[in-house]
């Protein structure tokens, strides 16, 4: 019997390796696609890319250690814009999904997603350049709708890298003066930047900033 040519390549990162194992199990599977990296989180799997070891597809997920989904989402798209992202995450929040579509991710995924729906997820983003359940869609369809609610919902949920820096280091025990000093800016700076962030979530306190921080994914440990 011919054995069928394994023509989409795919890497994989992922803190619990039983779900990984499983999961690059299941993709090795399908008769068009092949795991041919593995690791347990962004910092590792971009270290393990290289010429021999290039994949088309990297699936991530959304929380690791050391480099988290987000973050590796973002430095993919720097280094090698050519490789397609999809984001095993839990978060759907327009806020979270629209700041996975700044660093590049082409399709979002749950983890306790059907075989089918994996299948075609890949080959959708392999073929067409993207995947988007029809929940998701819904979603992006809502948010996108021309009116100024959904206008003014775009521009809150647009954060740039400093904004993300600074609601992760807020997350922390540290003062403000220690976060200033990890930003390299001055302590009214970073009040300017907390109190703007205050605006722009529609939250009064650093408290308030934290916990929309982790409950739409922005923040994870």
């Amino acid at each position: 019997m011919k054995e069928t040519k394994k023509n989409i390549r795919i890497a994989m990162a992922d803190d619990h390796v039983l779900l990984r194992s499983a999961l690059a199990s299941l993709i090795d599977s399908f008769e068009d696609c092949q795991v041919i990296l593995e690791a347990g989180n962004g910092k590792e799997l971009i270290a393990a890319i290289s010429k021999d070891k290039m994949p088309d597809l990297v699936i991530l997920d959304l929380n690791m250690p050391e480099m988290d989904g987000l973050e590796t989402a973002g430095r993919l798209q720097q280094q090698y814009p050519d490789i397609k992202v999809l984001m095993l995450t839990m978060y759907d929040s327009e806020l979270s999904l629209i700041r996975l579509l700044q660093a590049g991710v082409r399709g979002f995924l749950k983890k306790d997603i059907h075989p089918t729906e994996l299948k075609f997820a890949l080959q959708s983003v392999i073929q067409a350049g993207y995947y988007y359940s029809n929940h998701t869609t819904g979603k992006l369809v809502n948010l996108f709708r021309q009116h100024s609610e959904s206008n003014s919902l775009i521009q809150r949920s647009m954060l740039n890298d400093q904004e993300i820096r600074f609601l992760k280091l807020a997350c922390s025990d540290l003062t403000y003066k220690e976060i200033a000093q990890q930003m390299g800016l001055n302590p009214r700076a970073v009040d300017t930047l907390r109190d703007q962030l205050f605006v722009k979530l529609d939250v009064k306190s650093r408290v308030g900033l934290a916990m929309l921080s982790i409950r739409h994914g922005l923040v994870t440990f």
